[in-house]
């Protein structure tokens, strides 16, 4: 897209704040519209008969553009349609083109890829959730909050969402069992595994490894571990501990690395401090996510890995 045109939709988007979802679900939707138009447009062309909204907007019509650019989350399900402020956004958004018209021609697929990716940085910049339901296990809620991260990690080829997820996880909890200052915590971005570090935490002879993809050089690092008299520990999503098991056992390491999952290690540790109190478990979780998001603030620069906790 060229600058002029994507300073022109910049300074749109600023002027009338268009970066939640109602604004975002019209603009993509009404560029989309325009196509089939000759300029100028006249807002009257896009109202519908009652002159109460703006023709042609809907969930699915929504869906259906945003998944040509690979975004397959729900923006809103009515695609804006009830959305207030709907209407003057609309007229405001036409009175812009006509004006962008007049001065140069409008690449239209280069307006809507714009918005496009807009809703891309609405979504990626969303926090994850965590909720618990008291009717589920701690381990079940983890598993959704570990999938909200498998699936932005998805749409953002290159990322490591996930695994980050998993190190400060790990880090707030130690953080919450250990006296200040017992262990080091390192953004993800210097994992030990690209480093010179014996592990991501190390707690006296005790190595901790975070990892959602245990390999063999984790393996080679782990018998360095244990060449220097300390006791590894794989700790990974679930899918992953017979992984790390077999990789360690052909490397004839079966039983010197300890390997556990992560939603185990959460759990295990809510319910014990809870002392298996249902009532108590979601003040614990708590604790946790909050010094978890304590963790991201100071340890990374990326916001949206925060995650917000909701108690059903």
């Amino acid at each position: 897209m060229m600058n002029s045109a994507t300073n022109r939709l910049k300074e749109f988007q600023a002027e009338h704040n268009a970066y939640t979802k109602g604004p975002l679900s019209l603009l993509v939707q009404l560029t989309r519209m325009v196509r089939a138009k000759n300029l100028p447009l006249d807002p009257n062309d896009f109202l519908t008969e009652n002159k109460g909204q703006v023709a042609g907007l809907g969930g699915a019509n929504l869906k259906k553009i945003l998944e040509e650019y690979g975004i397959n989350r729900t923006l809103a399900s009515e695609g804006g349609r009830t959305s207030r402020g709907n209407m003057g956004l609309m007229i405001k958004y036409l009175e812009f083109l006509n004006a962008w018209h007049a001065a140069e021609v409008i690449n239209f697929d280069d307006a809507e890829s714009f918005w496009a990716e807009q809703v891309r940085d609405y979504f990626n910049n969303l926090p994850f959730t965590l909720t618990a339901d008291p009717s589920r296990t701690i381990g079940a809620s983890l598993d959704e909050l570990f999938e909200q991260a498998k699936k932005r990690q998805k749409e953002n080829p290159g990322t490591q969402y996930l695994g980050t997820m998993l190190q400060h996880l790990v880090a707030a909890r130690l953080s919450l069992l250990l006296p200040p200052g017992k262990f080091e915590i390192h953004g993800a971005s210097v994992a030990d595994s690209t480093t010179d570090r014996s592990g991501d935490f190390v707690i006296s002879n005790t190595i901790f490894h975070c990892t959602t993809a245990p390999g063999e050089p984790l393996i080679q690092k782990c018998k360095m571990n244990i060449h220097a008299g300390c006791l590894p520990v794989i700790i990974t999503i679930f899918n992953r501990v017979r992984t790390a098991l077999d990789l360690a056992t052909d490397a004839d390491l079966s039983g010197r690395i300890e390997v556990w999952d992560i939603q185990q290690f959460l759990s295990t540790n809510v319910n014990e401090h809870s002392l298996f109190d249902g009532t108590a478990r979601n003040a614990k979780l708590a604790e946790i996510i909050g010094k978890y998001n304590a963790i991201i603030d100071e340890k990374e620069t990326d916001p949206s890995l925060r995650i917000e906790f909701e108690a059903k």
